[in-house]
């Protein structure tokens, strides 16, 4: 069954737009990396709620199944756009979850 992985991001508030745009865009290059990533999608909070707790970006990747999404964590691709990721990160809030059959 395909897995739905939800990742949000905080970034420290000395981060430029730049340098979040460059990030957006790595993490955006990992699907054609790396095997078993069936959708990607990003972007940017604008909710009126104010209930983000400070949390601004959203990026939502679909996997074929816990096993793609098993293998994608401790790729190479990932864990290095991890560690270019890390000096900018505030927090992150990562929940994955099953998709229903159809």
């Amino acid at each position: 069954m395909a897995v739905k992985h939800i990742v949000l991001l905080k970034f420290v508030e000395a981060t430029s737009f730049g340098t979040v745009a460059e990030l957006a865009q790595a993490f955006g290059e990992l699907p054609f990396c790396i095997p078993g990533i069936t959708s990607f999608e990003a972007g940017e909070n604008v909710s009126p709620e104010g209930l983000n707790h400070g949390f601004t970006h959203a990026f939502v990747l679909t996997f074929v199944d816990s096993a793609a999404r098993d293998a994608y964590l401790p790729h190479a691709k990932h864990l290095a756009f991890v560690e270019r990721l890390k000096p900018c990160l505030a927090d992150v809030l990562v929940i994955d979850y099953i998709l229903p059959v159809a």
